[in-house]
């Protein structure tokens, strides 16, 4: 039993880690340079292209089934508020690059803090937590 905590333990430590923030910056170069070139992504053409889109449309839907799960419960969030738009994914990616830029060549921490601060600075909420009295 003990090796299998040791080991459930050990694989999820890893899995934390397993997306570095250089790779992320990388693949949303990819990503950008396939925008720039045709318009769209064609995940065909990069597969880091995708995975950086991938990975930060993850995100921003996660952080939008917290953010329904907290107002559930009378909590709001207002980390970040995603503008409507058929160009959100690349101005994802660009949100993403522009905060990458501000960092060092291989930052530090998880990819997960990067996209957060990235899209919190890009898409800030204009509607205050608290309402008016």
């Amino acid at each position: 039993m003990k090796n299998w905590i040791f080991l459930i333990a050990a694989l999820l430590s890893l899995q934390a880690h397993a997306y570095t923030g250089k790779e992320l910056r990388e693949d949303c170069q990819a990503a950008e340079e396939s925008f720039a070139k045709s318009g769209r992504l064609d995940p065909r053409a990069s597969a880091g292209a995708a995975r950086c889109v991938g990975y930060v449309e993850g995100f921003a839907d996660g952080y939008a089934i917290s953010d329904f799960l907290a107002e559930s419960v009378g909590v709001k969030l207002n980390a970040f508020c995603l503008p409507p738009g058929r160009d959100l994914s690349y101005r994802l990616v660009r949100a993403v690059l522009a905060h990458l830029e501000r960092q060092p060549p291989n930052p530090e921490g998880s990819t997960a803090t990067l996209v957060a601060g990235a899209l919190a600075k890009t898409f800030p909420c204009t509607e205050p937590l608290e309402p008016k009295k």
